[in-house]
C-alpha cells in the first residue's frame, strides 16, 4: 500500500454542536478502505488523494441537526427535506450510518453493499488522478450519542 498518511480533519462543530469529522476517522477510513481495495485485487488509493470533504459534512450536519427523534427522518440525497422542512445542503455522496460506526467500519459497510461498492470502490477503474472524499459527524440534536455517526464518502478528480 502506499506510504505517507492523509491531510487529516478539522474536527469541528456544527452550529448546534454536532461533532465533525476527526483526522482519526479519515485515516481509519483510509487505511481500511485501502486494505479492502489490496485484499481484492485493486490498486490501492494514494492516502494523500483521501481527503475530508467538508462539503458532505454540511450535508451530514443538515441531517444531524433536523430536530425529529428519528435519526433516519433527514436521511436522504438532493432534493430531501428535514421534519422541520429545511431543504438539504451541502454535497451528496455515498451514505452510511449507525450506532458504534468507525471510520473503518463504514469502509466495510460500503464494501458489503454492491451499489455502494459499486460507486465507492469502482472495480476495474483506474485510480490515477482519483481523490476519495469522505466525513464522518458524531452524534446529533435532539438526543443523539456522539457514538451515532453519519458518513459520506464521493470519488473526484484530484
Amino acid at each position: 500500500m502506499p506510504g505517507g498518511g492523509t491531510a487529516g480533519a478539522p474536527g469541528a462543530a456544527s452550529a448546534l454542536g454536532v461533532a465533525g469529522t476527526t483526522s482519526a476517522d479519515l485515516a481509519q477510513f483510509a487505511q481500511t478502505y485501502n486494505q479492502i481495495r489490496v485484499n481484492n485485487c485493486m490498486p490501492p488509493i494514494a492516502f494523500a488523494n483521501i481527503r475530508y470533504d467538508s462539503c458532505m459534512e454540511q450535508r451530514l450536519f443538515w441531517m444531524a441537526e433536523d430536530p425529529s427523534e428519528d435519526p433516519l427522518s433527514a436521511w436522504g440525497h438532493v432534493g430531501s427535506q428535514r421534519s422541520d422542512g429545511v431543504p438539504s445542503t451541502g454535497c451528496d455522496g455515498n451514505l452510511a450510518g449507525g450506532s458504534s460506526n468507525s471510520g473503518a467500519t463504514v469502509a466495510q459497510k460500503w464494501w458489503d453493499s454492491g451499489s455502494h461498492r459499486s460507486s465507492l470502490y469502482k472495480p476495474g477503474t483506474s485510480v490515477a488522478g482519483a481523490c476519495l472524499l469522505f466525513a464522518m459527524p458524531h452524534g446529533g440534536v435532539p438526543n443523539e450519542p456522539y457514538s451515532f455517526t453519519r458518513s459520506a464518502a464521493r470519488w473526484a478528480s484530484c
